[in-house]
């Protein structure tokens, strides 16, 4: 089988909380691993995008609507559509290693969950 899910993919999200949002696959499992028997893929994405800014608004309303809110999933290939374009400035080299992103305190109710 072709592996199509690499690292630096930009993918669209098909099901759960996040879908309709765009995401880039950070790293892949293609064969799964000991607690996922399945393949799949930490994605990293925008969760709440910036607003339309205007003119006339106040500086404090303008920082509040450029905020950007990110989310860091592990996901399941078959909720994953992947696009045929990849970010340009996407770093690849620096991954993710497998005791970070397993870490019950974190992946539970810490920062990865949001």
């Amino acid at each position: 089988m072709v592996k199509f899910m690499k690292s630096g993919k930009v993918v669209i999200v098909l099901q759960g909380k996040y879908a309709g949002r765009k995401a880039v696959v950070v790293r892949n499992y293609d064969d799964g691993t000991e607690t996922r028997k399945y393949g799949h893929a930490v994605i990293a994405g925008i969760d709440k995008y910036p607003r339309k800014v205007t003119r006339s608004m106040s500086k404090k309303k303008i920082a509040r609507r450029s905020k950007i809110k990110p989310f860091v999933k592990t996901m399941n290939y078959n909720h994953l559509m992947p696009t045929r374009c990849a970010p340009a400035a996407f770093c690849a080299r620096k991954k993710l290693s497998n005791p970070f992103l397993f870490v019950p305190s974190l992946v539970g109710g810490g920062w990865l969950s949001r």
